[in-house]
Parts: C-alpha cells; structure tokens; sequence
C-alpha cells in the first residue's frame, strides 16, 4: 500500500478523522470556568422534541445505484415532510455508498465534512496485460498531490487543480481486472484518476465500479439505508414509536464531531446566532491542542451545535488572555431565539431590557456601548 507522507497540513495526518479522535475533542477538554446552564432554554440534542430533532437531523445514508444524489435527498426531504435538505458530495447515479445529508437546520453543516478525506473502491479494468510490479509502482507515482482535471460530464468549472492522494492499494487483480482502494481529498475524480493511470502504464484504464466507502470520520459500517429510513416512518406514523426513527436519524452535531470545539456559555448563544464573533468572556472550556486558524465547533453547555468558526488563538493563548476575539464565526447552525438575548445595544434606552446588571457582567461583549458590531 502506498502512502502520502507530508508535515505541510495537519488533514495528511489521517489519524484525526478516527472515533477515537471524535472523543478525545469531546472529553480532553481544557476548562477556563464553570456555569450552569438554563434548562428552560434549548435542550441536550438526544432530548429534542422529534420535530427539532429532525430539523437538526443528520443521516449516513447508503446511497443505491440507481438515482441521482439529489433524487434521493429529495426522497428524503419528502419523506420527512423538512423543507429542505442537502448531501455532501455528490455521487454520480451509479456509484453507490456514504452520502451524508442533512434535514432542516443540519444542511448548513454539512460542509465542514469536505475538510476530511474521502475513500473509495474501484473496479477498474485495464485494456492489456501489465505486470503487477509496473502497476504498484504506477499506483505509487499517484501518491500525494496530483494535477486533475475534472471530467466533460461534471457540474464543476473544467480547470487543472491540485487535489491530493493520501492511499492507494490494488487489494486485488484477476486478470486485467482490479480493485483498487483510493483514500483522497475531498473533490477527487476517481474515474478521470483510474484513466491518467491507465495513461501511465500506456495500455489504457476504464473505471467499472465505484463506492464510496468512507467521508471524513464516516465508515460504510454505520450505514442507513432507504428502506430502513421509510419503515422507520411508517412505525413512527402508525405507533408514534419515535425509537426507530432517532437510531437511524442521528443529530446534526454527530457529524462535526471531529472538529475541536469551542464551549461557551448561555449568554453568548443568542448573540452567536446573529453572526457576532466569540471573545475570551463567553468561553467556558476548549478542546486541549486548540491551533490559531482550526475549524472549530462553537458548543453550547448542552451539546449543541450553534456555529462553526474559526480559531484566531491557539489554546495557550487563550487561557492566558482575558479579552479578545476567540473565533470568526463562519457559518450559524442554531437558529436565532433558541435562547434569550442576553445584552443591550446603543439604541436601546436603559430600563427597557430584562436583562439584569449581573448577567450583562457576565456577557461575553468586550465592549457593549462602544462597538457597533456585538463580539461575543
């Protein structure tokens, strides 16, 4: 097997796309200062209301060969009765495997996943007889950052990019036939992959078969498929068993997991759903290891996902520090009003709002009267 070995970005280091990494950026956390949360005021994901729980659903679906991606997420979005849904990673019609969709409120997330790899089985054929010996090496020669092009027949703009490949393994070969098992960046065309290979070698290579077996910390094993989900429904609807339908569908924040998080405390939640930044005052704890520049996820006291970020401190900073910005909120999840508004703007006369001197003490702002735009 072949492998790409690179210290110039931390994604080549595959390790942290594992469960046991997933855990290690939930429980390894450095804890600034504690509080307690307002249990009148959103709710632990598990606990959620199936309504909500769906609106903040994520599903690892096994995608059939057969229909389009967005024919299934529309199957889905229907069956569900959600306004809209979305997938990461679109699979052509027949290729089969992980299709990650989100329900509601999860689509917004499903991007973070496209910071982690991708793995794929192919069946592939080549157009001549090639000693084993000269395809490893060739395999070998499409290990690390490759040039390619996307396809004729792709919904991308048809211009050279990097993209890099970090395993390549022929796992099997009868005759010209292969299996090959490809882990790459997101955006990788595996079919135009197996054909510059095919060039390499000079007699030519065709992709027959495709799955995806893998997206980011997503394995084939834990796989839903479109029965399962349909029965599911159905039992739901005649019994109002909710049992089926919450071990299929899983919360949004599952699929972020592997993200560092950032955890902050009730009052900056409302403040971060309406696109303000996170400062010192509003964090309560932070996944050990914290680096200026990680995607992180912005956590309430409950486990919930209210933003994705961006680091602008590292962890020894940020304990060290009493103001400043912690993150740049990216992309909001948590829709706005799940908790209360906790400070005053300029425009508001003082003895209008509820909220008391203590808790805008406690406010995440830096400066509440002198900065136009809230940092929270």
């Amino acid at each position: 097997m072949q492998r790409y070995k690179s210290n110039e970005t931390d994604f080549a280091n595959l390790s942290r796309f594992t469960r046991e990494e997933a855990w290690k950026n939930e429980n390894d956390l450095v804890v600034l200062r504690e509080e307690t949360t307002n249990q009148n005021h959103g709710a632990r994901p598990a606990d959620r209301p199936l309504n909500e729980y769906l609106r903040y659903g994520f599903i690892a679906l096994d995608k059939p060969q057969g229909p389009t991606s967005h024919e299934v997420v529309s199957w889905v979005r229907k069956m569900f009765n959600q306004e809209r849904a979305g997938h990461s990673g679109t699979l052509d019609p027949l290729v089969s495997g992980v299709l990650p969709i989100g329900l509601g409120e999860g689509t917004k997330a499903l991007s973070a996943l496209l910071l982690g790899p991708k793995e794929y089985v192919a069946v592939a054929r080549i157009h001549d007889s090639v000693p084993v010996e000269i395809l490893n090496r060739t395999l070998g020669e499409f290990v690390g950052p490759i040039f390619q092009r996307p396809p004729q027949r792709s919904s991308v703009k048809r211009v050279t990019r990097t993209r890099v490949i970090y395993e390549q393994e022929l796992l099997q070969q009868v005759g010209n036939i292969l299996l090959l098992r490809v882990l790459c960046e997101a955006g990788t065309y595996i079919r135009k992959l197996i054909y510059d290979i095919g060039e390499v070698i000079v007699v030519g290579a065709t992709m027959a078969e495709l799955r995806r077996t893998r997206v980011c910390h997503i394995f084939e094993g834990e796989l839903v498929r479109l029965h399962d989900l349909y029965e599911a429904n159905e039992v739901f609807k005649e019994s109002g068993d909710e049992s089926k339908l919450r071990n299929l569908v899983r919360p949004i924040e599952d699929s972020v997991s592997f993200l560092k998080q950032v955890k902050i405390r009730d009052s900056a939640v409302e403040s971060i759903c309406q696109g303000a930044q996170l400062a010192v005052p509003g964090v309560l704890s932070f996944s050990r290891g914290l680096m200026k520049g990680d995607v992180v996820r912005i956590m309430s006291q409950k486990g919930e996902l209210v933003a994705i970020g961006e680091s602008k401190m590292d962890g020894s900073e940020l304990s060290s520090s009493e103001h400043g910005i912690v993150t740049i909120t990216r992309r909001v999840i948590m829709q706005p009003g799940t908790y209360p508004k906790m400070w005053k703007s300029k425009k508001e006369e003082v003895g209008t709002s509820d909220v008391s001197e203590e808790l805008l003490k406690k406010s995440v702002l830096d400066t509440l009267e002198e900065r136009e735009d809230a940092e929270v």
